[in-house]
C-alpha cells in the first residue's frame, strides 16, 4: 500500500515538473517571437530612414542634372512657382549625359556638370532618361522602384513631385521633361507654347 502511495507520489511530482517544462517552453516561445516582431518594426524603422536620407540627397543631386540641362540648352532656369510652365519648352539638351561634363559644341572644355553622380536611391551611375522626339535628352529619373517615402512639402518648382506612386514621376530636367511626365500622371496643363509629346527611355 505505501509502496503504491509513493509510487503515485513520484507520478504526480513528474507531471507538476512536466507541465512546468511545458509552460516555460511556451514562455520561451513567446519570448522569442515578441523580440523577433520587436526586430522586424526596428529594421523596418530603420529602412525607413535610409529612404529618407537618400531621397534627400536624390532631391540634391537630381537638381544639379536640372541645372546642367539648363546649362547645356542656354535657357534661365524657371523661377519657383512658375512650375513647367516656366523657361523653353522647346529647350534642347545633349544626346548623352556625358557631354554635360564636356560640351561638344565649343572649343575646349566647357563643363555644364561637376560629375556625373551616382542615383543615391541605388548607388549606381545609371539614370532613367527622358528624350525629346529628336532623341536629346531632357530630363532624367531614379530608377528605384517602389513609391517615395515623402510625399509632401516640396519647393515650388519640385511641386509636382508631390503624391507621386513612383520614383519616375520624379523628373528632374526642363520643362517638356516635366510636361510630359504631368501628362503621364493625367494632370490636364495650359501650357505657354505648344509642345509635342516626348519619348522616354532608359
Amino acid at each position: 500500500m505505501d509502496g503504491r502511495m509513493r509510487s503515485g507520489s513520484r507520478q504526480a511530482r513528474c507531471d507538476v515538473r512536466a507541465a512546468a517544462r511545458g509552460f516555460a517552453y511556451v514562455l520561451l516561445l513567446l519570448s522569442i517571437a515578441v523580440l523577433a516582431l520587436g526586430a522586424s518594426a526596428a529594421l523596418q524603422l530603420g529602412a525607413e530612414s535610409g529612404r529618407r536620407h537618400a531621397e534627400q540627397a536624390l532631391l540634391f543631386v537630381g537638381g544639379e542634372f536640372e541645372r546642367a540641362l539648363y546649362s547645356y540648352a542656354g535657357v534661365p532656369v524657371a523661377a519657383p512657382g512658375l512650375g513647367v510652365q516656366g523657361g523653353s519648352l522647346m529647350a534642347r539638351g545633349p544626346r548623352t549625359l556625358e557631354e554635360l561634363l564636356k560640351d561638344p559644341r565649343v572649343p575646349g572644355v566647357r563643363r555644364h556638370l561637376r560629375q556625373l553622380y551616382a542615383d543615391p536611391m541605388t548607388g549606381k551611375p545609371e539614370w532613367g532618361v527622358v528624350r525629346d522626339p529628336a532623341g536629346f535628352i531632357i530630363g532624367i529619373y531614379s530608377l528605384a522602384e517602389g513609391r517615395p517615402v515623402k510625399q509632401m512639402g516640396f519647393p515650388a518648382r519640385q511641386a509636382h513631385f508631390e503624391e507621386a506612386t513612383g520614383y519616375a514621376q520624379w523628373v528632374f530636367g526642363l520643362p517638356m521633361a516635366q510636361l510630359q511626365t504631368l501628362q503621364k500622371a493625367g494632370v490636364s496643363l495650359a501650357p505657354s507654347h505648344p509642345a509635342s509629346q516626348t519619348g522616354a527611355g532608359r
